[in-house]
């Protein structure tokens, strides 16, 4: 591990897993499985007397962007469903289109017809079937 890396795992915890998280995973971590986005997901087996049940984890794979963890990951995460999407013979349905992060603030971003940040703004001409409101009449 380089010194950049290593400094940034001490420091930070949005650059990746910090070293006390690494450290924990080793000592009492059970992989579970990875997603398509290689974030590896791991559980401590038994109940932990702190929260009152399954203490379950994720390691992204990158920056910690929680958007990043697809649905059925992230109900097991959340004690949603008991059994993880690795041990499930899931098949999407056709018209589910594949998880995607939040483009939010990136060059990504969603922009739809007349948002003011669209390039392009396409703002549709008032029809002339409005009548503005005003009061007592």
């Amino acid at each position: 591990m380089d010194l950049k890396l290593f400094l940034l795992r001490f420091a930070t915890w949005w650059n990746g897993a910090t070293l006390n998280t690494l450290l924990y995973t080793r000592r009492f971590g059970v992989l579970v499985g990875h997603d398509q986005f290689g974030n590896a997901y791991y559980r401590k087996p038994g109940i932990d007397p702190a929260l009152g049940f399954e203490r379950r984890w994720v390691i992204y794979n990158g920056l910690s962007e929680a958007s990043m963890t697809p649905p059925g990951w992230n109900g097991w995460l959340h004690q949603t469903v008991d059994t993880p999407p690795s041990e499930e013979d899931y098949k999407p349905h056709s018209w589910e289109q594949p998880h995607i992060g939040n483009p939010t603030g990136t060059p990504s971003a969603i922009m739809p017809k007349g948002s003011t940040l669209n390039p392009h703004p396409h703002r549709q001409p008032t029809g002339g079937d409005y009548e503005a409101w005003s009061p007592g009449a």
